[in-house]
């Protein structure tokens, strides 16, 4: 196990300004922030200057046991080697699928590059030791035939179930990347990218119907939407540069995958669809999401592990999450935990973010005893902005469901988090059988309270260090 940050390890900790180019890729040779101004990594997000020894030590530990991908020494150029075509109605999907299976091919794999234009494609399924680049200019136009996105194994809601093929998808694969500054576009699916009732999903379930296989949603009657980007039981991911335009569902979404890095990527904020989250690491096991703008229609990040029976057959938590340099720009929790967290949640480290729009909650935490599992050493620090509802909200009745699976939540740690206008801070519950096991905050500054009574039910370890509401300290 490393002790310190490599150099590689720390790419995209530098000093930034909201709104500049993304970070560096991280298969590039770029030089600790810090050393000088030129040398400095130029980021998305929220600007913030992050130096390693800023990091919190939790933190640290997991970005040094992070895998990277590692590039190979084979590069093609998607239109000049193979065919495709930018025209914007030319459909690329068996090219796409042939450059990447050349790449593939070779003994280190490589780099199959999209140059600027407009491309036509149905689903794209990345394999091992490929990185998929968009050069600047470069949009990918997901094609609204539905034929051109095969039936692969998924996760709607936390569920298993085999579904058409998300815009970007792998399984089983090892080192990927999806890179560069071009757009993803799915727009164009809307005409078959719908549905959002599970129910059938879980009556299923009820039926007798436990492996995945037996949950097929095309031509069953129904219609469940696809998620945007996911890597399904994968290792050694990049997701870097690229915008998503015009989800349908949730945008990122590496699921039971580890070593996970999306790094400087923007999701859409402006779209109408609802539970379109930014980014949904599900089930995984060291993630870094870092210098994002994290554009929603729901929560920005939301941390999940699987949903009530589904997900205890699978029982994966997530854990060892690292955000960073993020900025947060949805109408629900700017990091979340469920509510599908029927597997799990623990060492999620969340710091130098900022908040946006109509975010309502810095942290969201929602479970009931119907999904169970748990969210355990959740910390934010050095948060700015403010939510629209309350700094924090942990709600163990979520949607008012009930069974017989009691959770856990806790502890929970927030330190040097301030914001100018909050209607309330603390709002956090645990029941009479689960109680919220430890939460502390340290060091933060809330100013512009409305409501200035915190609510905390049934916590147990509750310390409040120089903590101040509209300028009076506070300890409960």
């Amino acid at each position: 196990m490393a002790d310190s940050l490599s150099r590689r390890q720390a790419i995209g900790i530098g000093a930034a300004v909201a709104g500049a180019a993304v970070a560096a890729p991280v298969i590039a040779n770029v030089a600790l922030a810090g050393t000088s101004a030129s040398e400095s990594v130029p980021a998305a997000g929220a600007g913030f200057t992050i130096t390693p020894n800023a990091i919190p030590v939790g933190a640290q530990k997991i970005i040094a046991e992070t895998k990277e991908f590692t590039p190979g020494s084979k590069n093609v150029d998607a239109v000049k080697d193979f065919g495709a075509k930018g025209d914007g109605k030319t459909d690329n999907t068996a090219t796409f699928a042939a450059a990447i299976k050349a790449v593939n091919a070779s003994p280190d794999g490589g780099t199959v590059n999209v140059p600027a234009g407009t491309y036509v494609t149905g689903a794209i399924q990345l394999l091992s030791n490929v990185n998929f680049h968009l050069a600047a200019g470069a949009t990918l136009k997901f094609s609204g035939d539905k034929s051109k996105f095969p039936i692969v194994l998924t996760r709607y809601e936390g569920i298993e179930c085999m579904n058409y093929s998300p815009m970007i998808y792998a399984f089983g694969q090892k080192n990927i990347a999806l890179t560069g500054s071009g757009t993803l576009d799915a727009g164009g699916t809307s005409s078959w990218n719908k549905g959002n009732n599970r129910k059938f999903l879980e009556s299923w379930i009820k039926a007798g119907r436990k492996l995945p296989s037996q949950r097929k949603v095309p031509g069953s009657g129904n219609s469940l939407r696809v998620a945007f980007v996911e890597p399904y039981n994968c290792d050694t991911v990049l997701i870097q540069g690229v915008k998503l335009k015009n989800p349908m569902f949730w945008q990122l979404h590496p699921t039971l995958s580890k070593n996970v890095i999306i790094d400087g990527v923007t999701t859409d904020p402006s779209t109408s669809h609802s539970n379109t989250d930014g980014c949904d690491p599900e089930s995984s096991d060291h993630v870094l999401i870092r210098n994002c703008t994290l554009g929603a229609h729901d929560d920005n990040v939301a941390i999940k592990s699987g949903r009530d029976d589904d997900g205890r057959r699978i029982n994966v938590p997530t854990s060892n999450v690292v955000i960073y340099n993020c900025l947060m720009n949805g109408n629900w929790g700017a990091i979340t935990c469920g509510s599908e967290q029927t597997g799990g949640i623990k060492n999620v480290y969340a710091f130098k973010c900022h908040i946006i729009g109509a975010t309502k909650f810095a942290l969201y935490v929602k479970s009931n005893t119907q999904r169970g599992g748990f969210s355990q050493n959740i910390n934010l620090e050095s948060f700015t902005g403010n939510p629209t509802r309350s700094y924090v909200f942990v709600l163990p009745t979520y949607n008012g469901q009930t069974g017989s699976h009691p959770f856990s939540f806790g502890p929970f740690h927030l330190k040097d988090c301030n914001t100018t206008k909050v209607p309330k801070v603390f709002d956090v519950s645990g029941t009479s059988s689960s109680h919220v096991h430890g939460f502390t905050a340290d060091t933060c500054t809330f100013k512009g309270v409305s409501n200035t009574s915190n609510t905390f039910k049934n916590v147990d370890g509750l310390v409040l260090t120089n903590v101040t509401i509209n300028g009076k300290t506070v300890t409960k």
